[in-house]
């Protein structure tokens, strides 16, 4: 399969796309903002799997050019995206009372525009049968546990579990499945933003195992799905 990877240079992008590239039959182009993480990411790759089909290129989904995206794409992926995995993301930890409006801003920019940016742009790529992936947060999640300080985070992951709802009823007849995995912890750098000190049950290679697997059978049982992927609170 050709496989795009937001947010791969860290966390569970990063460990997604060792997963990812352990089997021969994947192409994996995995984006990131950091070009030094991403060179890491590809000497680990290539030790781990000597012949993986991995390219990786820094790329801000917020602020880049998608016509280089695509240019990058067309010389790799000959044209066909069959997996987009929108994983990027980034969190602010602070008081509602302290928020400013360009911390919201930022937040929907990073956590929710972006990967609108990144299925437009992408769409006239995948044929009938893929899948978009979008990940989520269970801080995002209705009737979940809510904590302060993450007000601003929350509320852009909601609005990704929303559009992954509205997005695959729009690609229906296109039979481009869409679904959301909301995330509960696992140990990030992130979940240490988030939670300072707490010790996730759950590593970071697990949860990023957990979402290549998803990625590429999931759309098999589940469609316009925002599915819980927690085993603790937080």
């Amino acid at each position: 399969m050709n496989i795009i990877i937001t947010g791969a240079s860290s966390g569970v992008g990063f460990e997604a796309v060792i997963e990812l590239i352990l089997s021969g039959n994947n192409k994996v182009i995995a984006l990131a903002r950091s070009q030094d993480k991403l060179e890491r990411l590809l000497e680990i790759a290539h030790g781990l799997n000597p012949d993986c089909q991995l390219f990786a290129l820094n790329f801000d989904i917020v602020h880049d050019d998608y016509e280089g995206l695509q240019q990058f794409i067309a010389s790799n992926f000959d044209n066909r995206v069959d997996v987009l995995i929108n994983n990027a993301g980034m969190l602010i930890n602070k008081p509602f009372t302290q928020l400013l409006e360009t911390d919201f801003v930022e937040m929907l920019q990073s956590n929710f525009i972006g990967h609108v940016r990144m299925i437009q742009a992408l769409l006239p790529l995948m044929p009938a049968g893929s899948h978009i992936l979008n990940v989520g947060s269970m801080g995002g999640f209705q009737g979940s546990a809510k904590f302060p300080g993450l007000t601003a985070y929350s509320a852009s992951k909601a609005a990704l579990h929303t559009l992954t709802e509205c997005l695959a009823q729009e690609l229906t007849e296109q039979d481009i499945k869409v679904n959301c995995l909301a995330l509960g912890s696992a140990q990030t750098e992130m979940l240490e933003k988030a939670f300072p000190g707490y010790q996730s049950p759950v590593m970071a290679f697990e949860m990023g195992k957990y979402i290549a697997d998803f990625a590429l059978t999931g759309h098999k049982f589940f469609n316009g799905k925002v599915l819980p992927v927690a085993a603790t609170t937080p």
